[in-house]
């Protein structure tokens, strides 16, 4: 990476927020992250946004996408759609995560600067990183280890993508720029009682342990391993900054810089679920990987940095997860 670490003149940076009528597309407006985005760009007054369910639009099919971008011809993209999936799926669908993920990053990226788009901010994740890389994780730790073999199909692609916009930046000069964010959580988040990640999980054991009376709540390992978790509307309010403010060749993380225990984060969901049993940890389970922290210092030095703290945000996501699962049930 060290080696082609440059800017390459583009566009002039602050161009993103001077003109809320440019038409922007945010694909994967349906997820995690891409309702976030499209949420904040409504809250912005942008109303000129681009979205295409997957019924509508399937983004692994390249002469859609293609005649999709020369129909629409946005000025900026966010690509936040990606097939993502716990350690089972990846594990059980090792093709589907490397495949369908090259496919949607290959044809959006490709179109988006053969048609014309000013600006595209590309979304990734930080299973791009060594499985063992020095802890807070840099943007320089990417390829210089291996990686977590429960997850590496889509960290491949993720790498992947990464690269597509450095190589469209350094032969065209074109604007492609790249987020890495830290594990997230908020509104829309996956609920699944197997294939949901450690923060909703234990959100919804929590509820249905409050709703059932239950006395107690057991969770696996021993609580210790040390994670950072970012509210999406962080991570929402970041891509505009990127989009704003940043036109650089490397890849940036975004994450909120600070890590707590799994028992204190199974403490505070405790809190904000209002469930009033113990908690009881199971010791003979395993607890993965002692510290994961991505070091999110250049963001900060550009002039971002997050806003919402975790108990508020676990607050908010336990009233979504209650008003939009809960009440479907």
């Amino acid at each position: 990476m060290g080696a082609v670490e440059q800017d390459i003149p583009v566009a002039a940076a602050g161009s993103f927020l001077a003109d809320k009528s440019a038409k922007v597309f945010v694909a994967g407006h349906r997820g995690l992250v891409g309702s976030a985005v499209y949420r904040k760009l409504l809250a912005l007054g942008f109303h000129n946004l681009v979205v295409r369910s997957h019924h509508e639009l399937d983004l692994t099919r390249q002469a859609d996408v293609e005649a999709f971008f020369q129909r629409e011809r946005p000025l900026f993209v966010v690509l936040a759609a990606a097939k993502v999936g716990g350690i089972h799926a990846n594990s059980t669908y090792p093709a589907d995560f490397i495949a369908v993920n090259l496919q949607i990053q290959t044809n959006v990226i490709d179109a988006a600067y053969r048609n014309g788009v000013e600006k595209l901010l590309f979304l990734g994740s930080s299973c791009i990183y060594p499985k063992f890389a020095p802890q807070p994780i840099t943007e320089e730790a990417l390829l210089t280890g291996s990686l977590e073999p429960t997850n590496e199909w889509y960290a491949i692609a993720k790498i992947a993508g990464i690269k597509m916009c450095q190589a469209y930046r350094l032969q065209y000069g074109w604007d492609a720029i790249s987020g890495m964010p830290t594990n997230l959580y908020g509104p829309n988040d996956n609920f699944h009682p197997e294939n949901s990640h450690v923060l909703p999980a234990l959100m919804r054991r929590f509820h249905e342990a409050k709703v059932a009376g239950a006395k107690e709540v057991v969770v696996w390992g021993s609580g210790s391993p040390l994670r950072e978790f970012l509210h999406v509307d962080d991570l929402a309010d970041a891509v505009v900054f990127l989009l704003d403010k940043y036109s650089g060749l490397g890849h940036v993380n975004v994450g909120s810089g600070k890590e707590v225990t799994i028992k204190e984060l199974a403490e505070i969901v405790k809190e904000a679920v209002g469930f009033e049993g113990e908690i009881v940890w199971d010791r003979t389970k395993p607890d993965g990987t002692p510290r994961k922290l991505m070091d999110s210092s250049k963001l900060a030095e550009l002039g971002w940095t997050p806003k919402i703290s975790l108990r508020e945000g676990l607050a908010d996501t336990y009233k979504w997860y209650l008003e939009n699962v809960v009440k479907q049930q």
